[in-house]
């Protein structure tokens, strides 16, 4: 009986070891940030269970799940709330299923070779978590002794996200009952990491405890929504293994609205490769669920930019994210608090996501490789990039017009290339590039 028990145990880890993170799992992949709630008319992790295997198509490696915990029903905003004013961290929401629904969205995951991440709120909680009644020390308090939403440390002033109370992470037993559930997670449901909600609010300390004990489990995978120029800079950053390209986002963002041009851009990128140790992924995105929510959709942002932009993020350095709706052109912006949903309407985005997949799979310079050496070929038109990736005696480039017009360019570089996409030839020492084209050459 004691071998057959230490058989199963092993036979349990080595399950475990499988989908454990690792650069090899997910270094010509893709992110892929799912929103339960409106990915379908019923909202349920069944739904997109069922797609999961479509998602090959779009290169997915790792699938982020935005908060599954119950909302809390204590001053919510709108009729259904917000998935970040968490009620129980060790529940799910019903609305989304139950936790045998999410195992088996789990197992769907990783028998495709996919990671699952989790969103987690680590900075607050709802207002009907037990944690009020039962440790109201383990949250901020005003001068008058009451229990605050977020404050703004610049201000003073609250952020106005009132619907969720301010945890005070000078309460060390608060945090390690907050880690106590993230562990549960990983140990019971064999979830492969989190994607840490505002990771710049809580101390690099609680962090690096929390990796510490999870990678204990098994190897996970920590995503931060923050940057190395946020509040906690390098130190809390290098601690996880991605983050956000924050700086880079803004800038195409300001670049389509002619407030930035391609100089900008390339200043970003180099104080990226200069700032960030080598190891460290950065997440390129062009939309998220705060972009489509509160800036709007890619088309609002980008305008017929968006495909070019789309296109960058596949080849600058660190790895892609598709928020689910946006490979299918998705021309609506999602409600936050109420019900919605996407409609799956096969367009040219989808194929065009699809396109940039296999140009990823096919091409190993484009992936997550610290031997791959990024370059910036400098052209003297201000609205006109080009990029250069290369290792051994391999190289591709990306060139694109980042404006309206029609654009001539010169380069010293020189032979024939082949368009990828267009399965064209193309002149990359001399050409001409209309209004938004780009071209990713080989």
């Amino acid at each position: 009986m004691k071998k057959l028990l230490l058989f199963i145990s092993l036979l349990t880890v080595a399950c475990q070891n499988k989908n454990s993170f690792s650069i090899d799992n997910i270094k010509n992949g893709v992110i892929y940030e799912v929103n339960i709630r409106q990915y379908s008319k019923t909202g349920h992790f069944d739904d997109f269970t069922k797609d999961i295997h479509k998602l090959k198509d779009l290169g997915v490696k790792i699938i982020w799940l935005m908060p599954i915990h119950p909302i809390s029903q204590i001053k919510r905003k709108g009729t259904l709330g917000s998935y970040y004013s968490i009620s129980n961290y060790k529940q799910v929401n019903p609305e989304f299923g139950s936790k045998e629904d999410l195992d088996e969205l789990i197992a769907e995951a990783h028998k495709n070779d996919m990671l699952v991440i989790l969103d987690w709120v680590a900075n607050h909680t709802g207002w009907d978590h037990d944690w009020i009644n039962t440790n109201p020390e383990y949250y901020t308090k005003n001068s008058n002794g009451e229990i605050t939403d977020p404050i703004n440390p610049d201000t003073g002033q609250s952020w106005g996200w009132t619907d969720v109370a301010d945890l005070n992470f000078d309460n060390i037993e608060m945090q390690n009952e907050m880690i106590e559930a993230m562990e549960y997670w990983v140990s019971e449901h064999d979830i492969d990491g989190y994607r840490a909600d505002a990771a710049h609010s809580c101390p690099p300390s609680f962090w690096k405890k929390s990796i510490e004990r999870l990678n204990k489990i098994k190897k996970v995978l920590m995503l931060a929504e923050s940057d190395g120029y946020h509040p906690g800079g390098f130190e809390l950053i290098e601690m996880f293994d991605m983050s956000y390209n924050w700086s880079g986002h803004h800038v195409l963002n300001r670049i389509f609205k002619k407030e930035n041009n391609s100089e900008d851009l390339r200043e970003n990128i180099y104080r990226n490769i200069n700032d960030y140790s080598s190891d460290h992924i950065l997440m390129n995105f062009t939309s998220n669920h705060d972009e489509n929510t509160w800036a709007g959709t890619v088309f609002d942002r980008y305008g017929k930019g968006a495909k070019t932009f789309g296109a960058l993020t596949y080849f600058l350095p660190g790895i892609p994210l598709i928020y689910n709706g946006q490979e299918y052109g998705l021309e609506k912006r999602l409600e936050f608090f109420e019900k919605d949903f996407i409609p799956k309407n096969k367009s040219d985005f989808y194929d065009f996501y699809s396109n940039l997949n296999i140009i990823k799979k096919e091409n190993n310079l484009l992936n997550i490789d610290s031997k791959v050496k990024f370059e910036i070929i400098e052209i003297e038109n201000k609205n006109i990039v080009c990029f250069k990736r290369s290792k051994a005696n391999e190289s591709m480039y990306f060139i694109a017009n980042l404006s309206d017009d029609t654009l001539e360019f010169k380069t010293e570089i020189k032979g024939n290339f082949q368009s990828i996409i267009e399965k064209s030839n193309y002149a990359l020492e001399s050409n001409t590039l209309k209004g938004w084209e780009f071209h990713i050459l080989k």
